[in-house]
């Protein structure tokens, strides 16, 4: 597969996709993984009803929490996946000390070559988590996807 130009970055980026709305992960105990992203990575949430819970990521996203099964649609949450949370320079370490407070092990902050920072954590189902402050300092903060 050809590796794309910058015009084609930039038309990627103009398409019909304007982002990611939502990320589902399926979690055993849904109490506890709605008061974790509730108070200690401090989501708001959105709804509830029995079966998952939604949480705001941002002004434009939001992470559900799904108990085990399938959904309408045939959907389900994903079991394990990679994902990032976006947050300032100034509070990477205060997430930091709110994880650590609340006797979950973190990792980092690690800084990466273009000078945005990240730290990784395991939330109580077992994922593990990254908060990044990639698009708010270094090249993300100039160039935002661009720089990845």
């Amino acid at each position: 597969m050809p590796t794309p130009s910058s015009d084609d970055l930039t038309a990627c980026c103009v398409s019909a996709v304007a982002g990611f709305v939502e990320l589902t992960l399926e979690v055993d105990d849904l109490a506890a993984a709605e008061r974790f992203y509730r108070d200690v990575v401090e989501l708001k949430v959105l709804s509830r009803q029995r079966d998952r819970v939604w949480l705001a990521a941002g002004e434009r996203a939001r992470l559900g929490l799904w108990s085990p099964g399938v959904k309408e649609f045939g959907d389900r949450g994903g079991r394990h996946v990679h994902f990032a949370l976006s947050t300032s320079p100034g509070r990477i370490g205060q997430l930091a000390r709110r994880l650590k407070a609340a006797g979950i092990e973190v990792r980092g902050p690690v800084e990466h070559p273009g000078g945005d920072r990240s730290l990784y954590f395991e939330d109580p189902a077992g994922n593990v988590v990254e908060a990044w402050d990639f698009l708010e300092r270094g090249d993300g903060a100039r160039e935002g996807v661009r720089a990845l």
